[in-house]
């Protein structure tokens, strides 16, 4: 871990990395919650020898070489005593003994445990004595965040369990038979593809022979990728699956898609077609033939595609609050429960892969879609690097519903940033005097020319003045995103002006004269 540097100590503050003790007594007992604390959380530092300030700066206490000796035998003697602590994580080189001009320092660095020996616990007592780290302070877990660390624990992945009270009837024979019609074009030639539907269900994985009664039962993840909602819910009541679009400040959702809305089976691969075909549409296709044919699966769309996959591989089914996916105009999100098995830093670098959901993973893979080699996600940054957007986000969130999120910026930090003046600062976009920059045209005024698409949309608003951007962008056969944007531009040259407000207004074709939208 990185090495504490005691020459910035006024520098530092208490934080979720780093706790500061006194310990000029010995060691105190609530060094331990903390010790836990980091163990479960994302690790961090624990100065003893250290106190702070009214002003939360920090100075040392002066401990002398003696007490710093008794402090640390005193450390190695409890960490090594499981009746005491449940793991122990710090080697020799990571307890620092650090000398500064008014007393010695004795920093622990305590790293992020590895899953199998998550949670750490104190005292013998794991629902007693398990604790996670939140801001400035240890706070102790509830038995949901324990349970969830337990799941993590096995060598095998959870979504391997085997339901015996299912048969594979139980499957959605639609979404079976679509699987069948993708693994057949991406494993031509396969010896499974002739094989029966139990058969076939049993070599992917979706099944497996029972222990207990020798019969032939969906697993979990096959449960999940070809199942109905209505029996996946049985076996997770908190199992669900959101897709929401908002593209039109208006309106609540512009689009969405969501499991048990009785609409359609509810399941992972339904889910992952659905939703990809949406993201798709946010996502600019520039013109290119393969032969005959135009090309539209760009890196990025590639990307999107891991990105929702990885997703679906690693979310904890059991968890609460389910996976949501985020369209807006300028970002992607992507949520699932469960926190990052590898820890944000590893999966940032990849080259470990470590799904949550392996036969999921396997399963998709089959029909090429995601990747097994842990290099997904660093593709998806490398992507977004070379399309010159703000670097993706990934994010942890501990407590009651551990949370992982992916943020995928779809516009440039500025153009962002002036999208949200706009949103912010002006109720009626009715500015004609304000310039519009898209990234592929760029209009100064009145006189400019407008696109063909452009002419449908103020022909189409010139008749139906109410009409919302979804109704635009069915009349332009285009996305919500990218008629939106044509809307804009429209309004920045002054044809098209918004009145009244976004929910109750309405729009007004001007300046017709200008330009033929006939």
């Amino acid at each position: 871990m990185e090495t504490f540097d005691i020459v910035k100590l006024a520098s530092y503050r208490e934080n979720n990395r780093i706790e500061a003790k006194a310990a000029k007594g010995g060691l105190p007992r609530s060094m331990w919650e903390t010790y836990s604390a980091f163990a479960n959380t994302y690790g961090g530092v624990i100065l003893l020898g250290v106190k702070e300030r009214e002003d939360g700066t920090f100075e040392t206490v002066g401990l002398t070489s003696a007490e710093v000796e008794h402090l640390r035998q005193d450390f190695w003697n409890t960490v090594s005593n499981r009746s005491k602590v449940s793991a122990v994580l710090p080697i020799e080189s990571e307890v620092e003994v650090l000398e500064a001009d008014d007393g010695m320092v004795v920093a622990i660095h305590v790293p992020r445990a590895p899953r199998d020996e998550r949670p750490v616990h104190i005292n013998d007592n794991l629902f007693e004595g398990t604790y996670r780290r939140r801001g400035e302070g240890d706070y102790r877990c509830t038995r949901q965040e324990i349970s969830a660390m337990l799941r993590d624990q096995g060598t095998e992945t959870m979504d391997s369990k085997v339901l015996d009270d299912l048969t594979v009837a139980d499957f959605n024979a639609d979404t079976v038979r679509a699987y069948r019609t993708r693994f057949r074009a991406a494993r031509q030639g396969s010896s499974w593809t002739d094989l029966d539907d139990e058969r076939f269900l049993r070599a992917v994985g979706a099944a497996m022979v029972s222990r207990e009664d020798g019969k032939l039962h969906p697993t979990f993840g096959g449960l999940l990728m070809f199942g109905n909602d209505y029996d996946i819910v049985r076996e997770c009541p908190h199992y669900f699956l959101d897709y929401q679009e908002t593209l039109d400040p208006a309106i609540r959702w512009t689009d969405r898609v969501h499991s048990g809305d009785g609409m359609w089976s509810g399941n992972l691969f339904d889910f992952f077609f659905r939703v990809n075909r949406k993201l798709a549409e946010s996502l600019k296709t520039p013109f290119k033939l393969n032969g005959i044919f135009r090309v539209d699966d760009t890196p990025m769309h590639k990307a999107v595609r891991e990105a929702l996959a990885n997703c679906l591989f690693n979310a904890d089914y059991y968890g609460v609050r389910g996976v949501v996916v985020r369209r807006t105009p300028d970002k992607l999100v992507f949520e699932n429960p469960g926190d990052i098995r590898t820890g944000v830093e590893q999966m940032r670098l990849g080259g470990v892969s470590d799904p949550r959901n392996g036969l999921i993973m396997k399963m998709f893979s089959l029909i090429d879609v995601g990747e097994r080699a842990g290099t997904g996600v660093p593709d998806v940054f490398a992507t977004w690097a070379n399309a010159g957007l703000p670097e993706p986000r990934i994010e942890e969130k501990f407590g009651e519903a551990d949370r992982t999120i992916l943020t995928l910026m779809l516009e440039s930090d500025a153009k962002s940033a002036h999208n949200e003046q706009i949103i912010d600062n002006n109720e009626q976009l009715n500015g004609p005097s304000e310039q519009i920059t898209d990234n592929n045209e760029q209009l100064n005024g009145p006189s400019e020319q407008i696109t063909e698409r452009q002419r449908i949309v103020l022909r189409f608003v010139e008749k139906s003045p109410s009409a919302t951007y979804d109704d635009m962008a069915r009349a332009a056969g285009v996305s919500s995103a990218t008629v939106r944007r044509d809307a804009e531009i429209l309004i920045g040259c002054g044809l098209l002006k918004r009145v009244g407000s976004r929910k109750a207004g309405h729009w007004e074709v001007r300046g017709e004269k200008n330009h033929d939208i006939r």
